[in-house]
């Protein structure tokens, strides 16, 4: 299911909805209110390597099937600027923030991850929400059970907004298969360490990096020995996958906004 308002564009395989922050956070909550499921994905650098360097249609299922498809990184966007692209940047992190700290008020929400540390945490900070947490094993890609219990909590619980915070793609992968059971409803988000952010449990970027693309930077000085292979060999994959669609894409006629006519709206 995708959403019928959102403007959308064609860019690095993914077709992205070309939504600024204050419409995103407005079309996550038209589809809170709904008696049917929908997720939101936010695809950033390392999603974007590993779709085009993985030929898994289960992976590319779980992106193509989501609601919402926004864009989690400014070097991605900076790239789509320099095709002809404008494509806003909405991150998983602020998205959450916004919605709990301004727009949700005394909804049902559920996290699936996290520890019972964070979910102290989310609990004392956000009092008024109607909290429920379920913390799956480890390995849940790889583990059909697992993900099995993650569907039948989220179904039980009939909230209006989940958030996923087990990493991709297993948030990705699970909610699409929660949307293909048609039994929850409400509005999954996968928005990695966005919950641990808001908490204290981890540091986000100055917001200087953030605006000159270098959160990456700061998170590999956070946390070397978990995100070095990311950052230093996965990531730079990007320019090589960029330089690859710009040569598929090369020639065709730009509109007047500066978006390519055949892959955008």
């Amino acid at each position: 299911m995708t959403a019928a308002y959102a403007p959308q564009c064609e860019f690095l395989g993914i077709r992205f909805d070309r939504l600024d922050p204050p419409a995103a956070v407005a079309a996550v909550l038209s589809l809170s209110t709904r008696s049917d499921f929908s997720y939101v994905v936010t695809p950033n650098v390392d999603h974007i390597v590993q779709l085009s360097s993985k030929d898994d249609p289960v992976l590319t299922m779980s992106y193509r099937d989501a609601a919402l498809r926004l864009c989690d990184s400014r070097i991605s966007s900076r790239l789509a600027y320099l095709s002809g692209i404008d494509l806003p940047v909405v991150t998983g992190s602020d998205l959450t923030a916004d919605l709990l700290g301004q727009w949700l008020t005394r909804e049902k929400l559920v996290v699936i991850g996290g520890d019972a540390k964070l979910h102290r945490a989310l609990t004392l900070r956000y009092p008024l929400f109607d909290w429920q947490f379920y913390q799956p094993p480890m390995g849940v890609r790889h583990d059909a059970k697992a993900r099995l219990d993650i569907a039948q909590f989220v179904e039980d619980a009939a909230a209006d907004v989940v958030f996923f915070a087990i990493g991709a793609p297993q948030s990705e992968i699970v909610c699409a298969e929660i949307l293909e059971r048609g039994q929850a409803r409400g509005v999954a988000l996968c928005i990695g360490a966005s919950l641990e952010f808001l908490t204290g449990a981890k540091t986000r970027a100055p917001l200087w990096m953030q605006r000159a693309g270098l959160e990456w930077l700061f998170r590999l000085g956070t946390e070397p020995r978990r995100l070095w292979r990311r950052y230093l060999v996965e990531g730079p994959k990007i320019f090589g996958i960029w330089r690859r669609w710009r040569k598929l894409n090369a020639g065709l006629p730009r509109a007047a906004s500066g978006s390519s006519v055949s892959g955008c709206e």
